[in-house]
């Protein structure tokens, strides 16, 4: 497989809107033609017996149900605000939006 050109590295920097040196250039075109080729060995290893998987071990719910337990009213959750409006925090707009 022929590695990846310092103009193909030049191209992608381009779509992705970076500023690259020329030094950068033949630096990355190195790295980049090393994970093609990893992910190339990668294709070769899955077979089509392996099913695709996100986690290599099972995965089982660890939350606590949710429950309904006691907790403050909205005058006590408000009691401390500096400023209160129909059982709500008031605070300061900081966008111009409605």
């Amino acid at each position: 497989m022929p590695g990846i050109t310092r103009e193909e590295v030049a191209h992608l920097a381009r779509l992705a809107r970076l500023e690259l040196k020329p030094e950068e250039l033949d630096h990355f075109a190195g790295q980049l033609d090393d994970i093609i080729g990893a992910v190339a060995r990668v294709s070769e290893v899955a077979d089509q017996d392996v099913p695709p998987t996100s986690h290599p071990l099972p995965l089982t719910n660890v939350m606590r149900p949710d429950e309904v337990r006691p907790s403050l009213t909205p005058e006590q959750a408000l009691s401390g605000a500096p400023a209160q409006e129909q059982q709500r925090f008031k605070v300061p707009r900081i966008l111009g939006e409605d």
